[in-house]
């Protein structure tokens, strides 16, 4: 009977020790926040992104030329990779990792199939009295996914974020949608580090050298650069940093950002 009873007890064991493996494989293949690390296979790796956002900001962008965050999600917001300019992870300002995301998630989220909307692009209309009032406060950041893993791994292959759905709404120029030579939306691609001027331009430099800008339309009255940041806002006394003529306005930087802007390539 003791026999018996050992043996029944090592064969449900055996099962739960099974079940267990199995759960924990499961887990692994999940993003920190139960999403699928799929659908990621239409953008860049995480070498093509880190290869891509080097070259970019290795170009004139702005005055400070600081090292870069860069940070592709897919169409459901699922952060696919996240890399970095420096030598190491401390070479950039460490706050904007998950800028970079926000910006990634801001510029996927609101986009459509044809239109494109940059993060820069959303600016005056979320300031107080804008139609897009609140906007930045509707989809906050995961802490969760923001945050877990080492920070060893931050900027790698395996950072945290990887996986993950990062929510998040930011409203200052580095962000944009990425669409691919059929014109789909596939996803978005933030960049953080330098002033939001010039963190737009090294953005808009590597989604041309990922070649995934081909934009159908959007609102800046560029038709080359149809998403691009647009430096139309008027200063007006009591307010800053003014009101915006077409409603798209982003605030100026350094006068060797602007200049920079102007030096974009066109999309496709």
């Amino acid at each position: 009977m003791r026999r018996l009873v050992w043996g029944s007890i090592l064969v449900w064991g055996s099962i739960l020790t099974s079940g267990f493996v199995t759960m924990s494989v499961t887990t692994q293949a999940q993003g920190p926040n139960n999403t699928s690390r799929s659908g990621c296979a239409a953008l860049p790796s995480w070498s093509a992104l880190k290869e891509a956002l080097s070259a970019a900001q290795a170009q004139n962008n702005g005055l400070l030329h600081l090292e870069m965050w860069g940070t592709v999600v897919n169409r459901d917001g699922v952060v696919c990779a996240v890399a970095f300019t420096g030598n190491d992870r401390g070479d950039q300002w460490p706050g904007s990792r998950v800028i970079s995301a926000q910006k990634a998630n801001t510029g996927n989220e609101f986009s459509l199939p044809g239109l494109a909307l940059s993060t820069a692009n959303l600016y005056s209309a979320v300031q107080p009295g804008g139609s897009l009032f609140g906007l930045q406060e509707s989809n906050p950041v995961s802490t969760t996914v923001a945050y877990s893993g080492s920070p060893a791994q931050y900027g790698q292959q395996e950072d945290g974020m990887v996986g993950g759905r990062i929510g998040g709404i930011n409203v200052f120029g580095g962000g944009l949608p990425l669409y691919n030579a059929e014109g789909t939306l596939v996803g978005g691609l933030g960049v953080s580090g330098d002033t939001s001027c010039a963190d737009h331009n090294v953005a808009w430099r590597t989604r041309n050298i990922l070649n995934l800008d081909y934009v159908p339309a959007g609102v800046s009255g560029d038709a080359a650069r149809p998403d691009t940041i647009v430096y139309d806002i008027t200063p007006q006394a009591g307010q800053m940093p003014g009101v915006s003529a077409g409603g798209w306005g982003h605030p100026r930087c350094f006068a060797e950002d602007v200049t920079a802007s102007g030096t974009l390539p066109a999309t496709k």
